[in-house]
């Protein structure tokens, strides 16, 4: 670079500041080329450069103008971080990165000028050209100061604006060909233009009154420039900006348009400003209260402290009262409180009692006592939510919907006590969830089974070590709301032993007249429990108690159909697979026809749950084709199903076609569902012995002989020998001899095998009974209808015979199964032998 003699003289500082370091210009920001740990930036406000450097900006203004004819068009390089440097700007700079000293000094040697561009990312130590910006401001150095430590300290000013050409050389520091951007004159000023140029000095006196500084000097600064690209560079110089938007105005070449980036800036700190100032106002208004309260809290501390006692401690206690006063507890439970909380204060921290009382206090306040979730009560909509989540179960729903309806027009109704009874997988629990989605309340659910302990639901009282509340007190605490849906999960497998009942225990809570004063043994205080919705889930109602059952409404889910099954699956169990074995929505193709190859031969139930592991099985071997690099969709076809689950575990050919005489099938009701029972009899020569094996019950028992005395009565009516009972020994035995078979629905089937067996006639293998009988020959009602046609569908029988007074059970089997099957309702056993004896 030529040295040349700089024609422009050095802008003279203040006297006071002759001698000395730069103090009287405050900086925008110290960070610049240099290093700048160790240094911590001033506070600074908007604007307020131009508050200390006011009585310098006019011949700093003459100066920047005569010099940019004298710019050299090749300049060292000063990089700045976090600051953008625009036309006219008077700034003192930090400089101690090794590159941009040596600019510096080279400078000095020179013309004074350098350019100085701002790096793109300011965290980076060595920026090489790429790093930055290319429009940047050239700049005089008017002063420069070396510091101890090595470090430049250098008052810099804007001349003109300019972009880089290209680089020249990055050592001993950048140097870059430059080309300076002209201000466009503007020679007639528009009437829109003016508005602009008076809507910025409006914003920025706006900003000085906010922040309280004084605006007389700087307004008569601001007023004195008319042009729009030099007020605009001017307001610029001292807003806070980030660095990306302060570079846009900096590269804005149109004065009119630069000017009104600007101005968009300063109305957003005006906004910001005003807040401020909001909150500023706010705070002082409480101050006076809170100087006061925060001196009498300070004596306060200061008297416990002679007193021994923790400050830690007294903030403990104000916080326990405060929570307590938002628990908006009941009148007598919030004194119970309050007692408690006096006894603490009056303890050492240290006592062992002070911890049980703070944790009593704890679950005090964190209970739900008034809080309580706003019930939906749009039937129509609850409608939509029961139907998209569970499919059938109308009856169910049709009484959640009552339920719906009444509190809606009457909204201080009592929770009812649900309780759903079905075998394992037809929905039970899922459909508590839908309940609480319908109701928008919380769900909690609550196993029961195993559990032998009253206290688990009463809780332990506060005697005992590590004593809680019982697990009631608890799910509240968890739900927040004191109005949840609350599921009681296998109710039927309570137990009991010598910790107590808990049956007895949920008497009070499944009370509706009785759980509006709950009484926990943790709290002994009564909690109210009437706004909960109470649901209880049972496989079996014989080992839930009397006087518990009584307490509940029971609502039966027997089980699905062969159609229905296929609906949940194609709704519900195919998309929920798919999804959880990472199977995209449209990679898997299966017909309902493949659907109900899997319900007949590799399921036999009356839920749902085999049915989906079975749908999750074949989605995970698909998974594994996938993941293997094959492409999709992939179809299931009856052809390749076997493949992908194996053998069938049950054949439809397994019925036998022709039953020997003395076999007869009956049905039977389990905990999961319907079965059949394929009940034998063999009669041979002997002296009248009843032989009875296959782990039947006493009620089994009682059925078979029951039927040897109707046989013996008729025999005349059925051809037998009226001496067989001395003449023959008879042996009924029911196949599956492990299992435990009991229950008051055998004795037609025990009468029909036995007739059949001394007869020597073989009974119709499409057909399947039940039913109880009498001495007298009546056919005495049994339960579980549905679930027992739906095992002889499946089973693949034709006929079923059902006594004459389950006939009402009828309505609650599907078309669409009663039109597989041919139901014959009996009345008396005389009229079941014509029926089942082969033709």
């Amino acid at each position: 670079m030529k040295k040349k003699k700089s024609p422009i003289k050095p802008l003279k500082m203040r006297k006071k500041n002759k001698a000395g370091p730069i103090k009287n210009v405050k900086a925008k920001s110290l960070s610049d080329a240099g290093n700048n740990q160790g240094l911590n930036k001033p506070p600074v406000s908007p604007l307020n450069v131009l508050h200390d450097t006011a009585d310098l900006l006019d011949e700093a203004g003459n100066i920047a103008e005569s010099a940019q004819e004298n710019i050299p068009t090749t300049l060292p390089v000063l990089a700045v971080r976090d600051i953008v440097v625009f036309n006219y700007m008077i700034l003192p700079l930090f400089v101690g990165r090794e590159k941009s000293v040596s600019a510096v000094e080279a400078a000095m040697t020179g013309d004074r000028y350098v350019m100085i561009l701002t790096q793109q990312d300011e965290s980076i130590e060595a920026p090489e050209h790429d790093d930055l910006y290319t429009t940047g401001t050239v700049c005089m150095i008017m002063r420069m100061l070396k510091m101890p430590d090595g470090r430049l300290k250098v008052l810099v000013q804007g001349v003109s604006r300019a972009k880089v050409k290209r680089f020249i050389g990055s050592e001993p520091f950048h140097i870059a060909e430059i080309e300076t951007i002209p201000e466009p004159a503007v020679s007639d000023i528009s009437s829109e233009q003016e508005a602009l140029v008076r809507s910025s000095r409006e914003q920025s006196e706006k900003i000085l009154t906010l922040r309280g500084i004084s605006s007389s000097d700087i307004m008569s600064v601001l007023n004195n420039v008319n042009e729009p690209g030099r007020l605009a560079d001017l307001i610029a110089s001292n807003l806070r900006m980030k660095v990306a938007i302060a570079q846009s105005i900096l590269e804005c070449e149109e004065p009119v348009e630069r000017l009104t980036l600007v101005n968009t800036q300063l109305t957003q700190e005006v906004e910001v400003a005003s807040m401020q100032n909001k909150i500023q106002s706010r705070a002082k208004e409480g101050m006076d209260k809170a100087q006061r309260d925060f001196y009498l809290r300070e004596q306060l501390k200061a008297i416990k402290g002679e007193l021994g006692e923790s400050a830690d401690e007294a903030e403990e206690m104000d916080e326990i009262r405060e929570a307590i006063k938002k628990a908006k507890m009941p009148k007598d439970v919030r004194a119970e409180a309050e007692k408690q909380l006096r006894r603490l204060e009056s303890m050492h921290p240290d006592a062992s009692e002070a911890t049980v009382i703070r944790s009593y206090l704890d679950w005090m306040t964190e209970i739900p006592w008034k809080k309580q979730s706003r019930d939906r009560l749009d039937i129509k909509e609850a409608k939509t939510i029961l139907d998209e989540d569970h499919y059938d179960l109308e009856k169910v729903k049709e009484r959640i919907l009552e339920y719906l309806s009444v509190r809606k027009l009457n909204p201080s109704m009592k929770g009812p006590i649900l309780c759903f009874v079905g075998p394992p997988g037809v929905g039970k629990t899922s459909l508590g969830r839908s309940i609480a989605r319908s109701l928008q309340r919380k769900f909690h659910r609550m196993s029961l089974g195993g559990m032998r302990d009253e206290a688990e639901i009463r809780g332990h009282r506060r005697t005992y070590i590590g004593s809680m509340p019982g697990r009631i007190i608890q799910a509240m605490k968890q739900c927040g709301t004191r109005n949840p849906v609350l599921m009681l999960d296998e109710i039927d497998k309570l137990g009991s032993d010598f910790r107590g009942d808990p049956s007895s225990a949920l008497l009070e809570v499944l009370d509706p007249e009785q759980n509006n004063s709950f009484t926990d043994h943790y709290l002994n205080v009564p909690y109210d429990l009437s706004k909960v919705m109470f649901i209880c889930t049972a496989n079996v109602l014989d080992s839930i108690p009397r006087p518990l059952l009584d307490r509940m409404e029971v609502i039966r889910l027997p089980g699905y159909t062969e159609h229905e099954k296929v609906k949940i699956a194609r709704r519900y169990l195919l998309s929920r697979q798919a999804k959880e074995n990472g199977l995209g929505e449209n990679e898997l193709t299966m017909t309902d026809e493949v659907l109900a190859k899997i319900i007949k031969e590799y399921t036999r139930e009356a839920g749902l749950r085999n049915l989906e592991r079975e749908v999750g099985s074949v989605c995970r071997k698909l998974a594994r084709k996938k993941a293997e690099g094959e492409s999709g969709p992939f179809e299931v076809t009856k052809e390749n199903l076997q493949k992908l689950l194996g053998i069938p575990r049950y054949l439809e050919d397994e019925r036998e076609h022709i039953l020997p005489p003395g076999v007869a099938v009956g049905l039977a009701w389990t905990p999961v569902g319907g079965t059949t029972l394929h009940i034998e009899v063999s009669a041979m020569p002997g002296k009248g012995k009843l032989l009875l094996t296959g782990q039947l019950g006493d009620v089994m028992k009682e059925s078979a002989q029951a039927a040897v005395s109707f046989a013996r009565r008729h025999a005349d009516e059925y051809g037998i020998s009226p001496n067989f009972h001395e003449e023959q020994d008879l042996h009924i035995h029911v196949p599956d001899g492990a299992t435990p078979k009991d229950g008051p629905s055998a004795g037609v089937t025990l009468v029909t095998a036995l007739i059949s067996a001394l007869t020597n006639i073989p009974v119709d293998p499409e057909l399947a009974m039940t039913g109880e009988i009498s001495l007298r020959g009546r056919v005495l009602p049994v339960g579980g209808i549905k679930e027992k046609i739906l095992a002889a569908v499946s089973l693949g029988m034709k006929r079923v015979l059902i006594p004459s007074q389950n006939a009402k059970d009828l309505e609650d089997i599907p078309d669409e199964l009663r039109s597989k099957i041919e139901i014959t309702p009996i009345e008396k056993i005389e009229e079941v032998w014509p029926i089942a004896k082969t033709k």
